[in-house]
């Protein structure tokens, strides 16, 4: 198979943060209605130095003065100098730690992403810690402020592939000791907003990816090393992740005490089989597989969040190429496969 020629990246590499935490006008929309100044709760994970850049410029660009603080232990992907240089005040915190959880100033607006995932396998114990006890915890300490929690689209059950996928009104059937707990920590915040009135919005994400990290990066790194691509789970939504913070924000507005769900994630059902084949059409490389494709895969409807904020701006087509270009240039990535292969749940 004959190569396309090689394709340009949208940015340079040390612009990837700011091109991915641009804001759109629905975001500094929103934030010109809300009042007061925003903790972001696990800020060092994948997604989080995003959040605090995209609320930074939101806020900014809406005329208002609130702060904005990246609360984390900051031992994973993003340093607390990629904060600082951005002018976001970055608070040191174990948050399963009552003190130090008790120390963090009030802010009227709270963006939750932290938790556990990777390397739980077998470890209830640290599931329950981090994902349902830590919550509960925060859930009380911040239960006057407004509070969007982070949640994924693995606490539903799987649906058929010829399907729009899981609604927001879907019964939560998780499989495996992950998404368990991932509805408990959906639980210990719905807990708060009934007993003790927090206004809340519960974002069930679906594979948010970009240039370093998701799904789309480990079919094409496969692609493009020869390796085979496992399409046993093989149908996936995916959203590009500037489109998915977006989304994220605007939901915010609408956190109630009624606990507003929202499934985050681009349109359609899309087939790993063929993703990978538009990744071979670039690389010049005729994509390898194993297994076989299963009648059902996780796969939610975000028709609702398209119905409030239009449809996501970034199209799957361009994300390919965005994906195929970084890879061709031979630019850094986060190493952290997806695991999105994994049919039972345990990470």
């Amino acid at each position: 198979m004959d190569s396309l020629a090689s394709l340009p990246c949208p940015c340079a590499p040390q612009e990837a943060d700011e091109f991915l935490s641009e804001p759109t006008a629905g975001v500094v929309e929103s934030m010109a209605r809300i009042d007061g100044d925003y903790l972001v709760l696990g800020a060092g994970g994948k997604m989080g130095l995003h959040v605090c850049l995209m609320l930074h410029k939101a806020l900014a660009a809406a005329g208002r003065t609130a702060r904005v603080d990246a609360v984390s232990r900051f031992r994973s992907v993003h340093d607390v100098e990629e904060f600082t240089r951005a002018g976001i005040r970055t608070l040191a915190c174990d948050l399963t730690n009552p003190s130090e959880l008790e120390s963090l100033p009030h802010a009227e607006n709270i963006i939750f992403m932290a938790g556990a995932k990777f390397g739980t396998a077998g470890q209830p114990a640290l599931l329950r810690k981090m994902n349902i006890e830590m919550p509960e915890m925060v859930a009380t300490r911040f239960s006057q402020s407004r509070i969007t929690a982070f949640s994924t689209g693995c606490v539903y059950s799987f649906a058929p592939v010829d399907s729009r996928g899981a609604s927001e009104s879907s019964p939560t059937e998780p499989a495996g000791e992950y998404a368990q707990s991932c509805l408990g920590r959906e639980q210990a915040f719905r807990r708060s907003a009934l007993e003790l009135g927090t206004r809340l919005a519960l974002i069930r994400l679906n594979y948010s990816v970009e240039f370093r990290y998701g799904v789309l990066l480990d079919i094409a790194g496969k692609v493009l090393r020869g390796e085979p691509v496992d399409v046993t789970m093989g149908h996936v939504n995916l959203i590009w992740q500037r489109d998915a913070v977006a989304h994220t924000l605007m939901a915010h507005e609408l956190a109630s005490t009624a606990s507003f769900i929202l499934n985050v994630t681009g349109p359609g059902v899309l087939k790993v089989r063929d993703l990978a084949g538009q990744f071979g059409k670039i690389f010049g490389r005729n994509p390898q597989f194993i297994g076989q494709e299963a009648e059902t895969a996780w796969l939610n409807d975000a028709s609702l969040s398209h119905r409030l904020f239009g449809e996501p701006e970034t199209r799957i087509d361009q994300m390919i190429e965005w994906t195929a270009a970084w890879l061709q240039e031979g630019r850094a990535t986060f190493h952290k496969p997806t695991g999105f292969e994994k049919r039972d749940g345990n990470f």
